[in-house]
């Protein structure tokens, strides 16, 4: 008897867990046809949106639904590690060719507020961005606000300098005005040590150049450090240009690549005013576009990120590949690794 209710429950088992896997092949069949059908030579070329509109609280605490000709102010987020998951040259140009279509066509957004919570990133994506946000600019003559509340280092700064007013919460770091390369390491006595030998091949003067399987010889990270240099130079022009209260030379000489408290960071010309909050900032962008009553909206685009990462190219489950990886604790997660990098790292 209890033989045979044992079999039975393990029997009951295996038939809910095969249940719940066809569900789950059945559903990924279903939106991949979806998908066929939906890009057959017949439809024609389709155009496909990243992101959803979401309305958000204005200066004044209201979130409602208001005509479609209502004035938008546009909320664009540069949160976290720029480079890194969502926070890419690409995605924010996708985001912003999205904010002239559909509910928002028709010349809607007026403005754009820049949200920044941001150490920063690599010198590629805090740039394409930047000049992204430029070209947002100028090609729809809006005016761009960036508020910044906790921090705004490095690339981060380096994006908020596209604004034409910085506001900053009193708690926010502002500066880290520098480039760097992660760490590197090289191997060779090691390998000297237990035995191991390596070969490179290679042709072009320097293309071996930094090699962490050989022994290093003077000289050869000049072409590095000249990139390095190439790349301080370009973000502290962009800086002082756009934000002409702060000065070049003590920039270079004094400020260097530390960061300072909102305070301060105004007193040195890093931002305009400290002591708001995002509510102030949405107000006085309001008003910079004639606005002085609630009628607008304050709108964001979100990711439709799951149906886009079930059909990335790298997703594990169409390319079969898994990919095994351990980081260690204050590593750089791998869209930063050996790359060039406008970041504050403590």
């Amino acid at each position: 008897m209890h033989e045979s209710i044992f079999s039975s429950a393990i029997r009951s088992f295996f038939i809910a867990i095969f249940t719940i896997l066809g569900l789950l092949v059945g559903g990924v069949v279903v939106v991949i046809a979806v998908a066929s059908m939906s890009t057959t030579a017949e439809s024609g070329p389709q155009i496909y949106y990243n992101y959803s509109p979401s309305i958000l609280p204005n200066a004044s605490g209201i979130r409602k639904e208001l005509p479609s000709t209502t004035p938008v102010i546009l909320q664009v987020n540069i949160n976290g590690l720029i480079g890194a998951n969502n926070l890419t040259q690409k995605k924010v140009e996708s985001l912003l060719i999205e904010s002239r279509e559909r509910s928002l066509k028709n010349n809607r957004v007026k403005a754009v507020l820049l949200h920044i919570n941001s150490p920063g990133g690599t010198v590629t994506d805090a740039d394409g961005i930047y000049r992204a946000i430029e070209a947002y600019k100028h090609q729809y003559q809006v005016p761009v606000y960036a508020f910044t509340d906790g921090i705004c280092a490095s690339g981060g700064l380096y994006i908020a300098a596209a604004a034409d007013k910085i506001y900053a919460s009193d708690i926010t770091l502002v500066g880290s005005i520098g480039v760097l390369l992660p760490t590197l390491l090289n191997f060779s006595k090691v390998m000297e040590t237990i035995g191991i030998q390596s070969l490179t091949l290679y042709d072009g003067k320097g293309k071996d150049d930094l090699n962490p399987l050989r022994p290093w010889v003077k000289g050869e990270e000049d072409n590095t450090k000249a990139a390095i240099e190439y790349y301080y130079g370009m973000f502290v022009d962009i800086v002082t240009h756009r934000r002409p209260e702060l000065d070049k030379e003590k920039l270079i000489n004094v400020y260097g690549a530390s960061v300072y408290p909102a305070k301060i960071a105004k007193e040195y010309g890093y931002i305009d005013e400290h002591g708001y909050s995002l509510s102030d900032t949405i107000k006085l962008l309001a008003e910079k576009i004639g606005i002085h009553d609630d009628n607008y909206q304050l709108v964001e685009l979100t990711s439709n990120s799951w149906v886009s990462e079930l059909f990335d190219s790298r997703s594990t489950l169409f390319s079969g590949n898994i990919t095994h990886q351990i980081e260690l604790k204050g590593e750089l997660p791998s869209e930063l690794q050996n790359k060039f990098l406008y970041l504050y790292r403590q």
